[in-house]
């Protein structure tokens, strides 16, 4: 999965699609610790963390002018992520989530988010996104991506897609499905559809799969993941090893074990860091058995810490 380009010579720049949204983490009518986070935008900060000077990592959203806004864009200038790509939208604000933790880490989703600036991202007639699109080696989006737009906006990301993987770009899409942002299954199934069919990488969560298409187990929804017609696949199944392969793999699976951790203090953004540990690899050539055991190394550190962002000092002797 090395970008077709002069990377070799130059940093591999990739640019993340979503949303962030301000975080509060604790119990409701309790104390609650504030800070930010969003699927993609959480791969951003990881891979800005894992690439070093090899990777530019680009992020690409909406905001508002409020000072919230300002202040989320300082904290992630200051992980290194480029933030040209964001567009400010006056009177828009960010969205708002508050995670509640079990005793044993997992995770209940509160959201505010119906008037997020993000959403409105492609109202415009262009995008940073877009015009810059060619100067890219790599795109990274989710299915929260395509969740938070309009058919209008969803149908410009899927053009964007195709675009950038004909002209041999790395274009990665990440399942994470949330039911509560789409219509209905049946709507959700379509566009993920077609999110598959634009992308040559694809990181499923099994669990997330399996939900998706009403699979009656995780077995089964690993078979149905192997049978996207994608050229790479990394299949991600909690604990258990994660297994790569795809379209080009010619039916060869290898299974790569995850680590085992002492407690799991919570498994917020335990996919979006194996999804910056696999990319931040795979883009500087290294093979998907190898991305795939960084990415497992990378996700059991960030589940033994709170929050979907840990302190850049917990995982140093990663980088």
């Amino acid at each position: 999965m090395t970008p077709t380009s002069s990377a070799a010579t130059r940093p591999v720049s990739i640019a993340a699609l979503g949303e962030c949204m301000l975080e509060l983490q604790g119990q409701a009518f309790g104390t609650l610790r504030q800070t930010f986070g969003g699927d993609t935008l959480n791969t951003a900060v990881y891979l800005a963390r894992c690439g070093g000077a090899d990777l530019r990592v680009h992020y690409a959203t909406a905001l508002g002018d409020d000072s919230l806004s300002a202040g989320m864009l300082e904290r992630w200038q200051a992980e290194g992520v480029l933030t040209g790509l964001v567009q400010r939208l006056p009177g828009r604000v960010p969205g708002l989530y508050l995670i509640e933790l079990d005793e044993g880490g997992e995770r209940r989703f509160h959201y505010w988010r119906g008037q997020a600036a993000a959403r409105a991202y492609f109202d415009t007639a262009t995008t940073a996104l877009e015009e810059q699109a060619d100067a890219l080696d790599a795109l990274y989006l989710s299915g929260i991506s395509l969740a938070i737009l309009p058919q209008a906006g969803r149908e410009r990301v899927l053009a964007l897609m195709t675009r950038m993987r004909a002209a041999g770009k790395v274009v990665a899409f990440d399942n994470n499905y949330r039911p509560r942002l789409w219509e209905s299954a049946v709507d959700a199934r379509y566009w993920y559809g077609r999110a598959f069919a634009a992308a040559s990488v694809a990181l499923i969560t099994a669990d997330d799969h399996q939900a998706l298409h009403g699979l009656p187990d995780l077995a089964s929804a690993v078979s149905a993941a192997q049978a996207l017609p994608v050229d790479e696949i990394a299949i991600k199944r909690g604990g258990l090893p994660a297994i790569v392969g795809g379209a080009d793999s010619e039916g060869r699976w290898q299974e790569v074990a995850t680590e085992t951790v002492p407690r799991i203090v919570d498994t917020t953004a335990a996919g979006d860091s194996f999804a910056a540990g696999y990319l931040s690899r795979r883009l500087r050539g290294a093979s998907p058995t190898e991305a795939a055991a960084f990415g497992n190394r990378l996700a059991a550190r960030v589940i033994q810490h709170p929050g979907a962002l840990i302190p850049r000092d917990a995982m140093q002797d990663l980088l």
